[in-house]
């Protein structure tokens, strides 16, 4: 009988957060990881629990030469990719009392272009994978907005645009593509606010559920819609 062989997945931002519960979900499904992230340790902890699953390819996606590296790493050591999820990013919460443009620019550097690198360097890859399948995450402070997250919102935005345009061009590739809108989850990014958090999800729930549902490879997977009561009053 013909083995069929383990996925091979890009995971970015996986040192910590829904990335590192992700990858701790997929490598007990048996799936080959390429991890990304700035942070090594935590990558090193899953490679040393995990042996012979994991390919390290640490580095700051905000460097386009770092990103092209990284996709060459994946080429010599796999090929090919299955998958790429793209979950690197960062989220700053700010008073417009205090509005400073430098920080929509490094949080559309974190996030969107970094983003773009990673599929320009991803694609070749993608298109010799099996069944090859892009994963986004658009916040969704895109369909809700929020006190003091005009740029997350600003940038996850275009994230949601640029992600529902390639799903169309990438189509005829055979390259599927899904954005994923996670809603509220216990990481470090919800404990730096003090804004009113409704249905926060732990996270080990919140990655078994993504992985539940991007086996149908939707076009959207959006959270529990949230409750509006839960945020009344907001804070002042």
């Amino acid at each position: 009988m013909r083995r069929t062989p383990p996925r091979r997945i890009w995971l970015t931002g996986a040192a910590s957060g829904i990335g590192a519960a992700l990858a701790e979900e997929l490598l007990k499904s048996g799936a080959h990881l390429a991890l990304s992230a700035r942070a090594v340790a935590p990558l090193q902890a899953l490679s040393m629990r995990f042996p012979g699953q994991v390919l390290l390819v640490p580095g700051d996606l905000t460097n386009s030469q770092q990103v092209r590296e990284i996709s060459e790493r994946i080429s010599e050591a796999w090929g090919s990719l299955d998958s790429l999820i793209l979950n690197a990013g960062t989220c700053e919460y700010v008073d417009a009392r205090q509005h400073d443009s430098s920080i929509i620019e490094h949080v559309v550097r974190t996030n969107l272009l970094a983003s773009s690198y990673c599929i320009e360097a991803s694609l070749p890859l993608l298109r010799a994978g099996n069944k090859p399948h892009l994963v986004g995450i658009a916040s969704s402070v895109t369909w809700l907005q929020l006190p003091q997250t005009a740029d997350n919102g600003a940038c996850n935005t275009g994230l949601r645009s640029l992600f529902e345009s390639l799903r169309i061009d990438l189509a005829p590739q055979g390259i599927d593509v899904t954005v994923l809108s996670p809603g509220f989850i216990d990481t470090p990014f919800i404990d730096e606010n003090d804004l009113p958090m409704p249905q926060n999800w732990p996270l080990d729930k919140a990655a078994r559920h993504v992985l539940e549902e991007i086996r149908s490879r939707p076009p959207k997977i959006a959270f529990a819609a949230l409750s509006m009561a839960g945020f009344w009053p907001l804070p002042k």
